[in-house]
């Protein structure tokens, strides 16, 4: 019993030192701050050439001056503020041949940010999946599983009936 009670005004002890502890620090230290973040992104970021891509970008505090975003895939785009954030549009030309190409956002306060753009030419229509004949595929074959199918049938309701005659009563 004297070792319970021992416990228990030990674990009240570590209780009230961590409880102090946490207080003690949350007063030291000032208000949380966001850092900087400086972002961009394009959508769709997988695009045919021809296409118009929205551009949005996070200058942090300087959002609400222009910035520029610069690609190989559409050339030079100032975003301009919009709602807290800085947006843009740009169209990639129609003659840019496919690839991955970056995207770079440099901020009226010089910070950066990057991301890529995928630029696919779809115009040329994909086949199938190269899969076999399958079932439903034309021929003389299909005739024949079906006679092989139908005969395994009426062979198999043979055998049942054979084997039904032959059990007859049983023997006393």
């Amino acid at each position: 019993m004297r070792g319970l009670t021992f416990l228990r005004r030990a674990l009240r002890a570590v209780a009230t030192a961590l409880t102090l502890a946490g207080v003690l620090t949350l007063l030291a230290t000032g208000p949380a701050r966001a850092g900087q973040n400086t972002t961009v992104e394009v959508t769709p970021n997988t695009a045919e050439p021809g296409t118009r891509v929205n551009i949005r970008a996070d200058c942090g505090d300087a959002n609400n001056r222009q910035g520029t975003v610069q690609s190989d895939a559409f050339g030079r785009v100032t975003v301009r503020p919009d709602n807290g954030m800085l947006t843009g549009s740009a169209t990639i030309p129609a003659n840019k041949p496919p690839g991955d190409y970056q995207v770079t956002l440099t901020c009226a306060n010089n910070t950066t940010a990057s991301t890529t753009v995928t630029v696919v030419n779809m115009s040329k229509p994909s086949q199938g999946p190269a899969t076999g004949g399958g079932g439903t595929a034309g021929g003389g074959a299909g005739l024949l599983v079906l006679a092989g199918g139908v005969g395994i049938v009426l062979l198999g309701l043979g055998f049942a009936l054979y084997g039904r005659r032959r059990s007859g009563p049983p023997a006393r």
